[in-house]
């Protein structure tokens, strides 16, 4: 399994970007699929931090509430690819953005880093004031 993050630069605040994270090797299989696919950011000198996920079936959604309302996370099953819609941006959402899949376990949490067993290698994003 391999994810494939892109889509970051430099923007200026309030501006947008979508990231995109194209995903491979994947089962076809819903019993073999991930439970959650997730975004998250790390910031110099901070700790990986939640920001979005959605549950690889069915869709269902979750946000950091620092970027609700900001920030869409969606998939194109078709090009095997998610994708992270970022608006409204500000300075504080400068970060090294990851994508990760979580497999099927008997607790998922979500907003938790040390679940998701695949990492993107990240993308930069910076926000300038």
């Amino acid at each position: 399994v391999q994810l494939q993050a892109s889509g970051g630069g430099l923007v200026q605040a309030g501006g947008s970007l979508r990231l995109s994270c194209a995903t491979s090797g994947l089962s076809s299989s819903p019993a073999s699929s991930p439970a959650v696919v997730g975004w998250f950011r790390q910031a110099p000198g901070k700790e990986r931090e939640f920001v979005a996920a959605m549950r690889w079936i069915g869709s269902r959604t979750y946000y950091a509430d620092s970027v609700e309302g900001r920030f869409t996370i969606s998939r194109d099953s078709a090009k095997n690819t998610v994708y992270l819609q970022m608006n409204s941006l500000k300075p504080e959402d400068t970060a090294v953005y990851y994508c990760a899949l979580h497999p099927q376990t008997a607790i998922v949490e979500v907003e938790t880093a040390r679940g998701y067993d695949y990492w993107g290698q990240g993308t930069l994003v910076t926000v300038s004031s």
